[in-house]
């Protein structure tokens, strides 16, 4: 046959053969990971060379190599986890301006940092609902939190918390807004995991640099942005993993049918074709990021399983996490995995809890009681065993653990037993990769409406786990890509 015949093809062979190796390799674009690429400089040369940042990145001496990042999908409610305010019991059903507290909803932060995706949908309910869990102080260090978080409790001195949250999304775009830093108005812009992922790449050839665990949040409220990447390439996006031993990684199985050995002869046939295409385009970065795409996909089918693999762990250790009770057993297992893939060097492992195709489980309009104590029970224990286990294997002092949510609860009455939702100010709690545990920093007001002492925006949040990990997002801008201030944020210094 000859193959240069123009009754063939008019096109030319190189030309052909770009459009074919572009065409197979594109369905597995999202695989090349910079982890592997930073080895080579794909990746690095392309983001940094440019700005002369690449060999100032170890600037910082980091803390933390790892991070676990715990999402609870919906709003979850400060006062009755890691703000407790006796006051609403005390004024409960009485409006704020009938109570000692009425110059609360004069505050300036009211409008000033609201940004209402549906004008006049959310209010700010004045009638005051009183808490409905109790609460007490834990640990040595004596941080009140509720009884919902009983299990956090037992560990809470090794738990900071942040009480001075402030977003300016009072809807569930807030999910996205969380994790880029910007208003959902403003469109889809890189996730703090894929900024984490793009600055340092892998802690190993086999695995996913970035990994995601549970029912990422709906499409209503950021969906795939939530884990994306958008400007810095979708190599840096997060990965979706399923907590199953036998499909570890959707879309990536060859099937039953495939023998693994026949896939193995096509990914290296593959590789002969891409590597001949690169002997005639040396500088094409993206061919060379295809090449590596194909040789981790591989790896991974065979590595995965093993890693997701909780099994393999003791008995105390499954009934710790609550693998062996209904509630508990599935966050368990997501714990579990995260803890098993930081282990095994993953940068990134983020955890979504709640997902329900909508705003989130923990979107608590009415029946807060109900609701919250049912979510709190699925995953404080979890979190809990997460934390313990962690540190009795030496890799909670390398380990970043974050548990946030959108945004807080109104301390006022939505309907008649809900509350709804809240920017003005809300709580995360951080653990290990150099945090101090047992303290609490910022405050709300008395009943919880307003972050008033020490406040922070959700990118403050974002500076303080680039810091740890020794990365300066200043030194992270892109060319073309100009980021304003309050995309940066400030690390949370008293916590560290």
């Amino acid at each position: 046959m000859n193959i240069n015949s123009k009754s063939r093809t008019s096109l030319p062979l190189a030309g052909s053969r770009r459009a074919f190796l572009s065409d197979m390799g594109m369905g597995f674009t999202g695989l090349a990971l910079g982890a592997m690429l930073q080895r080579d400089g794909v990746i690095r040369a392309a983001g940094f060379q440019t700005t002369g940042a690449a060999t100032e990145l170890d600037y910082l001496r980091p803390k933390a190599k790892n991070v676990i990042w715990i999402f609870l999908v919906g709003g979850m409610s400060q006062m009755e986890s890691f703000d407790p305010k006796p006051a609403l019991n005390k004024y409960a059903g009485m409006s704020v301006d009938e109570t000692p507290l009425k110059s609360i909803l004069d505050s300036p932060y009211l409008k000033k940092n609201l940004r209402e995706f549906v004008p006049g949908l959310h209010h700010s309910h004045p009638k005051l609902f009183p808490m409905q869990i109790g609460h007490q102080r834990r640990g040595s260090s004596g941080l009140d939190i509720s009884d919902w978080w009983s299990h956090l409790g037992g560990v809470i001195d090794d738990v900071a918390l942040v009480r001075s949250m402030w977003t300016t999304d009072n809807n569930h775009g807030a999910q996205l807004q969380f994790h880029t830093g910007r208003h959902a108005l403003e469109g889809q812009f890189p996730t703090i995991g894929s900024w984490v992922h793009y600055g340092l790449g892998s802690l190993n050839d086999d695995l996913p640099s970035f990994c995601v665990i549970g029912t990422p949040i709906a499409d209503c409220c950021g969906g795939l942005g939530a884990h994306g990447a958008n400007y810095l390439g979708p190599e840096h996006a997060g990965i979706q993993l399923n907590v199953d031993p036998n499909s570890p990684l959707p879309f990536a199985s060859p099937g039953s049918e495939v023998y693994r050995e026949e896939q193995q002869s096509e990914f290296e046939l593959l590789g002969r074709l891409n590597r001949l295409s690169a002997v005639e385009y040396p500088d094409d970065s993206s061919l060379t990021a295809r090449i590596k795409s194909y040789e981790l996909a591989f790896r991974m089918q065979s590595t995965l399983p093993n890693v997701i693999n909780f099994a393999a762990e003791t008995a105390e250790i499954q009934e710790m996490y609550g693998l062996t009770q209904d509630p508990t057993r599935t966050f368990g297992q997501q714990c579990l995995v995260a803890r098993r893939l930081v282990e095994s060097g993953v940068r990134f492992v983020q955890l979504f809890h709640g997902s329900n195709g909508g705003a989130g489980a923990w979107d608590a309009h009415s029946g807060l009681k109900s609701n919250h104590s049912t979510l709190c029970a699925q995953v404080d224990q979890p979190v809990a065993a997460l934390l313990k286990d962690l540190k009795q294997r030496g890799l909670l002092d390398e380990t970043l653990v974050v548990i946030g949510t959108e945004f807080g609860r109104t301390p006022g009455f939505q309907n008649s037993d809900g509350r709804d939702h809240h920017p003005y100010g809300f709580s995360v709690a951080l653990a290990g990769g150099g945090v101090k545990g047992g303290i609490a920093h910022g405050a709300t007001d008395e009943i919880g409406f307003h972050a008033v002492e020490h406040r922070h925006y959700v990118t403050d949040l974002h500076a303080t786990v680039l810091h740890q990990l020794g990365l300066d997002s200043r030194r992270l801008e892109i060319p073309g890509r100009k980021r304003l201030d309050l995309d940066h944020g400030t690390p949370i210094h008293a916590i560290l």
